[in-house]
């Protein structure tokens, strides 16, 4: 790869540049995969081209890939930004009451910071840091928010949400981490052009609402169903909310406009079907099975050949599928000779 090719030699003096600062071999670690030889390591990470530069903290891979230019000054500050303490320390609770409240964020209250307890914490924020504020506050500071020990809340977006309190081991990374991660990053998360590449490399498919921005309804009530439907399939597919204005290629590609919206459709990057009607959004289980079908391969058949011969009505004569397709009951769209993708529209508008 010829690209690979110009970035070895930038890659490795950024690595040494980095060892100079952090001569730890412990602190940074640089590394470089060929993977011709370890397709099982590309195969793991889902790395699809190339070269791609990945961050790993703690063991976990980082969702967000490196993206910066790609020179040794870029790179050396990369590093250096994400060896930045990721949580602000607290000088008067006072600061707490004035925190913006239209970002959630993390609270632990500590006795001291040299404690197992405070260094667990850390490690959680370095690795969630870009989906939440995090802050702390330790010793006389703290006392009043440790009436039963040390302490870790979470203060939700919005005035008035109250605030919710971590009830488990503040020594068990595992459980803490998946308590952050759990608040910090939505269930339903909003799908721009600056995280469409990221969120596509996740490798699961996307159940998007396109709405207009100032609809806040509808998406209050995409969010209240996924949460009831299909908080089970949460790590199967993703749930993402987009701009009807900003993303109208692919409503086009699904033959909607904005006029058209609220509109609800999976993109399984081969194909997008389409829900049939906002207003069934709160049939019981007509949304679950929607991504039930995706998952069974019905919505795939039902593209390319219609509905499924049960799935036609008591004495309703069967057609041939192969010659003459009845309509499906999501609605058909021609295949499209490439994988359509939301990122695509970005350089169109």
């Amino acid at each position: 790869c010829r690209f690979s090719q110009m970035l070895h030699p930038i890659f490795e003096e950024a690595s040494n540049v980095i060892k100079e600062e952090y001569p730890d071999k412990n602190q940074v670690v640089f590394a470089r995969v060929d993977c011709d030889q370890h397709s099982d390591i590309a195969q793991r990470y889902r790395i699809s081209k190339y070269p791609t530069l990945k961050l790993f903290r703690n063991g976990m891979m980082m969702k967000r890939e490196y993206r910066g230019q790609r020179s040794v000054t870029a790179i050396a500050d990369y590093i250096r930004q994400q060896k930045s303490n990721p949580i602000r320390e607290v000088q008067d609770l006072e600061e707490i009451s004035s925190l913006d409240r239209s970002r959630r964020s993390i609270i632990g209250y500590f006795e001291q910071k040299d404690s197992d307890n405070y260094r667990t914490f850390e490690r959680v924020a370095n690795i969630l840091h870009d989906d939440c504020v995090f802050l702390s506050a330790f010793g006389a500071i703290s006392k009043a928010e440790r009436f039963s020990g040390d302490n870790v809340i979470y203060k939700p977006p919005g005035e008035n949400a109250p605030d919710m309190v971590y009830l488990g081991s503040l020594t068990n990374f595992d459980l803490i981490y998946a308590w952050t991660q759990d608040k910090c990053v939505p269930l339903v998360r909003e799908i721009t052009f600056e995280n469409g590449e990221e969120l596509t490399e996740e490798g699961l498919p996307f159940l998007i609402l396109f709405h207009m921005k100032d609809d806040l309804e509808s998406l209050e009530k995409f969010q209240q169903e996924v949460a009831r439907q299909l908080i089970g399939e949460k790590g199967t597919i993703n749930f993402l909310h987009a701009d009807c204005d900003k993303f109208r290629h692919p409503l086009l590609h699904i033959q909607k406009t904005p006029a058209d919206c609220p509109v609800i459709a999976i993109d399984s990057f081969r194909h997008m079907y389409v829900f049939p009607d906002f207003s069934d959004l709160s049939v019981p289980g007509k949304l679950k099975q929607f991504v039930l079908d995706l998952h069974s391969g019905k919505l795939h058949r039902e593209f390319h050949h219609g509905p499924d011969p049960t799935d036609v009505a008591p004495g309703q004569p069967i057609q041939d599928l192969a010659s003459s397709p009845p309509e499906s009951s999501f609605q058909k769209l021609a295949p499209s000779e490439h994988r359509y993708t939301l990122l695509r529209e970005k350089d169109e508008l």
